[in-house]
């Protein structure tokens, strides 16, 4: 089953289930996380609770993905209880291409070794046996849901931004449930989007090129997960694709089981507040900017794979100019 949420012709909140070339509207629901907590409470799946409440016709898909009325799969109306984090070095090849993105001659070996020695840490304990504790996997934060912007909405930059990247990525959405207890409803497509040449300069500014805006969706993909996905990131500018690259994921191609990076993010008690959202990046080993690519505003990413339905679609905009030097003001 895929859901998506979207805005009728009315301008009022709808979840959708996405089946072939049509929507099946949920009944008597206006947002994912809260078919979610209804699902928790009746103690059932969230497909178990789309059956009970049925679906009626809605629109057709291409139409509404053509009408900009779609919104990210699952959000919160407090965009503040919306925590957006990810996790890196967790594929295979991925520490290559993190090595490829730091080597310069005036940084040293510091950094590539930390890399490196991460990254052979899941190798060895990023899987481990049922209910165990595995390795520790790098984390990071992006932001609250503010910095979320819907499929098709342009990612806006900040004038201060050295570079506008895409990652894709395979996203996990999560809604805490009454009793503190984290709920994995699905997986999306992700861009997670960051500033590959402020990350570049040092691997301690790794944490300054995240704080960026990002997408997923449009489909949440409710159920198991394929171990092996296969999908495609390109770049288009002025209609011409411009890079394009097959990116691999799953946990066949992964150096971290799931669950295990699941583990090091609910660890943490402050991520375990009732009714909070979390949507969470499992990291990536293909970016255009380790190939050279430098993009700017226009340029258009669509990252697609078969097992989530329509294509995340995203172009680059422009930012607001950020705070001024010396605007902060004393009490």
């Amino acid at each position: 089953m895929r859901l998506i949420q979207f805005e009728n012709e009315a301008g009022q909140r709808q979840v959708g289930v996405v089946e072939g070339e049509h929507v099946q509207v949920v009944n008597d629901i206006a947002s994912t996380r809260e078919l979610a907590l209804a699902a928790i409470r009746q103690g059932r799946s969230l497909a178990a609770e789309v059956a009970a409440r049925g679906t009626q016709a809605g629109p057709g898909y291409a139409a509404l993905l053509a009408s900009a009325r779609l919104l990210p799969p699952l959000d919160h109306e407090d965009p503040a209880h919306c925590l957006v984090s990810g996790t890196g070095l967790t594929h295979l090849g991925s520490a290559a291409t993190r090595d490829k993105m730091h080597q310069q001659t005036e940084q040293g070996e510091a950094a590539m070794t930390d890399t490196l020695r991460i990254f052979k840490w899941g190798l060895e304990g990023g899987k481990p046996a049922a209910g165990q504790v595995g390795a520790q996997p790098e984390w990071f934060y992006k932001g609250d849901g503010s910095i979320v912007v819907r499929p098709g909405q342009a990612f806006p930059v900040p004038p201060f931004a050295e570079d506008a990247g895409e990652e894709p990525e395979l996203t996990g959405l999560y809604v805490i449930g009454d009793d503190g207890q984290p709920y994995r409803l699905g997986y999306a497509l992700g861009n997670e989007f960051s500033d590959h040449v402020t990350e570049r300069k040092n691997y301690l500014y790794l944490a300054h090129s995240k704080l960026r805006f990002c997408a997923y969706g449009p489909e949440l993909r409710v159920g198991a997960l394929p171990p092996h996905l296969v999908g495609t990131s390109r770049i288009r500018r002025d209609g011409e694709v411009i890079w394009e690259k097959e990116f691999l994921s799953g946990e066949d191609n992964m150096c971290h089981s799931l669950e295990n990076l699941e583990y090091h993010h609910f660890k943490y008690a402050q991520f375990l507040r009732p009714g909070d959202v979390h949507v969470h990046y499992f990291g990536t080993a293909t970016l255009s900017f380790a190939d050279g690519i430098q993009t700017r505003p226009g340029d258009r990413f669509e990252i697609a794979s078969e097992a989530f339905g329509a294509p995340l679609i995203n172009p680059i905009g422009e930012g607001v100019a950020p705070v001024a030097p010396g605007a902060v003001k004393a009490l």
